[in-house]
């Protein structure tokens, strides 16, 4: 039995940081703009084989239809009569024409049908996604353009927009829900498989030679989209809550400093009830 050493079991655990990658943004006309950088937890962590292996088999299992069925020896018409007696004629006893061994009986221990899908951890899903993500960044198979400027949807301005961004190969091209033209423009090239961004998987980032991003669809904190204006965060106060909580404290806190307390309350409440007795003898 071999014996794993501590230091040997903290090299197994450690994980090299990850690496800041950049890509030149572009227009569809080639035109550089600037340069991004790319989110080092998606596009620059160090892909896991076995992952990517056990995420793509559960996806491409996923979707088999497993429609396949044969028939049982119960299934298959006919064979209700014993086909000869059963002894006499020195051949092995038969009672139907339907079993498994003969030619036109039921399959015995045959395919039904069923589902080949299987369970697979959301986190490792995402995980396998980001390793593939960082292994076409960490080949310079990622690109990225400003928008799909296409007028209207056009197979011939999809073309000249690949050819003057330099992509050849399969193409997997990440759109938006706003992206009707250009996911038209692209459907009749064979070679360009188009995809949401919520859709975007690891077994299709390993199929292609290219991912090509927008500036809204690119993910991570780094992505030249413009920011969108969002509401306070969640388990914070906005600054008109935070006034108006201030205001009612400071409310209660003039009127405790106006009310009376207790004893002096008891003490003016006695002093009243001697002077009603003092008044009563007189």
């Amino acid at each position: 039995m071999t014996t794993v050493t501590p230091s040997q079991a903290s090299a197994r655990r450690a994980r090299p940081e990850p690496e800041t990658r950049t890509v030149e943004r572009r227009r569809i006309d080639g035109t550089v703009i600037d340069t991004v950088a790319l989110d080092p937890h998606i596009f620059g962590v160090t892909p896991n084989t076995a992952l990517l292996h056990q995420v793509v088999t559960a996806q491409r299992a996923a979707a088999r239809s497993g429609t396949q069925s044969t028939r049982t020896r119960a299934e298959v018409a006919g064979g209700g009569a014993k086909p000869f007696r059963q002894k006499g004629t020195g051949r092995a006893r038969q009672g139907s024409t339907r079993s498994p061994q003969w030619s036109g009986g039921g399959v015995a221990l045959g395919p039904k049908p069923r589902s080949y899908r299987q369970r697979t951890p959301k986190k490792m899903i995402r995980l396998a996604l980001h390793g593939a993500l960082s292994d076409r960044a960490a080949e310079g198979r990622v690109a990225v353009v400003d928008e799909w400027s296409f007028p209207a949807p056009k197979t011939k301005d999809a073309v000249a927009a690949l050819d003057a961004l330099g992509l050849e190969g399969r193409v997997l091209v990440v759109l938006g829900p706003d992206d009707g033209i250009p996911d038209r423009s692209f459907a009749n090239l064979p070679d360009i498989q188009t995809v949401q961004r919520a859709e975007l998987n690891a077994y299709d980032v390993l199929c292609s030679d290219w991912v090509v991003f927008t500036d809204d669809t690119l993910p991570g904190e780094t992505a030249t989209a413009p920011a969108k204006a969002s509401g306070p965060r969640k388990g914070t106060r906005s600054s008109s809550l935070a006034t108006a909580l201030s205001e009612a404290k400071a409310a209660g806190t003039s009127k405790d400093a106006e009310a009376p307390s207790a004893d002096e309350a008891a003490d003016a409440g006695g002093i009243a009830a001697d002077g009603a007795d003092e008044g009563g003898g007189a």
